[in-house]
C-alpha cells in the first residue's frame, strides 16, 4: 500500500470557490428553466438543457464545501477529478461554440453579460483547477496523517457490477455527446443544439468518471464527498425532468435509458450512504486494540479525517 498524500490547501480553496459559484449559477439556471426560460450562457432551443446543467451544478455544490474537512488527497480525489473535467470541459465547449453564446447571438443584455462572465470565470477556474491538480500530484508523499493503510470499508462484491454498468453508461454517453454531438445529440429524447449536446456530455462524462473512480477506490471511507454529491445531483436532475416531462419522449429507447441512468445514479448514492453508515457503526462497535498488539497504521494518527464528512 503506497504512502498517501496530504491534501494541498489549493484544492481546498478551489473547491470552496467553485462550490459557491456553482450554487449561485446552478440555482439561476435551474430556477429559470423551471419557469420555462432558457437562460443559459449559449442559446438553446429548449429550457430543459440549461436546466439540467444548472441542476448538476447546484447538486454538486454542497459536497464541494465538505472537501476542506479531509486531510488526505485520496479521500477527495473521486470528487475533485470529475470537478476538473467539468471546469475544463465546459470552458472548452464554450470556446468551441462561441458563435452560440448569448453575447454573439445578440441576446438580452443580462444574458449577454452572463455569457461573457461565464466564459471568463470558467477560464480562470479551469486554469486554477489544472494548476492545483499539478501541484497536488507534485506534493511529496507522507507527512502527518498520511501513513499507508488498507481499505477501511471495501465495497461489497454485489455492488461492483451495478456500479460498473452505471459508470460505463454515463461515461459512454458523455464521450459520445462530447466528441460526436451531431450524431449523439440527435438521439437525445428532446431537442438540443451542438452546444447543449456537448455541455451535457461534459457533465455525463464527469459523472461516469466519478462512479468508476469510486469503483477503483474500493473503499467507502475514501468517497464520502462524492457520495454526498451523487444523490443530490440525481434528485436535482429528476426535478428538472419532471417539470419538463412533456418535452421528453419517454416512450423512446433513449428516454427509457435516461430514466434508468438517473435512477441508477440516485441508487448508487443512496446505497453508498447506507453501506458507509453500516460500516461506521461496525467500526464504532469494534473492541479496542488488545494490549501489546500493533494498531492499524490508519488509526495510529487518530480518527479518519473523512469521518467528519458524514
Amino acid at each position: 500500500m503506497a504512502v498517501r498524500k496530504e491534501l494541498s490547501p489549493g484544492i481546498v480553496v478551489l473547491s470552496a470557490v467553485v462550490g459557491g459559484i456553482s450554487l449561485a449559477t446552478g440555482a439561476l439556471l435551474t430556477v429559470t428553466s423551471l419557469f420555462g426560460y432558457a437562460a443559459g450562457p449559449w442559446v438553446s432551443p429548449e429550457a430543459l438543457s440549461p436546466g439540467l446543467v444548472g441542476a448538476a451544478m447546484a447538486g454538486v455544490a454542497p459536497a464541494l464545501f465538505t472537501i476542506g474537512r479531509a486531510r488526505l488527497w485520496e479521500d477527495v480525489r473521486s470528487l475533485v477529478l470529475p470537478l476538473v473535467i467539468v471546469l475544463a470541459g465546459l470552458f472548452a465547449v464554450s470556446l468551441l461554440n462561441g458563435g452560440s453564446l448569448q453575447a454573439a447571438e445578440g441576446g438580452p443584455l443580462f444574458l449577454a453579460l452572463f455569457s461573457l462572465g461565464w466564459v471568463a470565470v470558467l477560464g480562470l477556474l479551469a486554469l486554477g483547477a489544472l494548476g492545483c491538480l499539478v501541484a497536488q500530484y507534485r506534493r511529496p508523499a507522507g507527512g502527518t496523517g498520511a501513513a499507508p493503510r488498507h481499505p477501511v470499508a471495501p465495497l461489497p462484491g454485489w455492488s461492483k457490477p451495478p456500479l460498473a454498468v452505471v459508470g460505463s453508461g454515463w461515461l459512454g454517453i458523455g464521450a459520445g455527446l462530447l466528441v460526436f454531438p451531431g450524431f449523439w445529440g440527435a438521439l437525445l429524447p428532446w431537442t438540443v443544439n451542438r452546444a447543449d449536446a456537448q455541455g451535457l456530455g461534459v457533465w455525463a462524462l464527469a459523472l461516469g468518471v466519478g462512479v468508476l473512480g469510486a469503483l477503483a477506490e474500493d473503499d467507502l471511507s475514501r468517497i464520502r464527498p462524492a457520495l454526498r454529491a451523487v444523490p443530490l445531483i440525481a434528485l436535482a436532475i429528476a426535478v428538472v425532468l419532471a417539470v419538463h416531462h412533456r418535452s421528453v419522449d419517454w416512450t423512446s429507447g433513449p428516454g427509457a435509458s435516461l430514466l434508468a441512468l438517473v435512477i441508477g445514479l440516485f441508487t448508487t448514492g443512496a446505497s453508498g450512504h447506507w453501506l458507509l453508515a453500516r460500516a461506521d457503526r461496525r467500526s464504532a462497535a469494534a473492541p479496542a486494540t488488545p494490549a501489546g498488539s500493533v494498531p492499524d497504521a490508519s488509526l495510529s494518527a487518530g480518527p479518519s479525517p473523512a469521518d467528519d464528512n458524514v
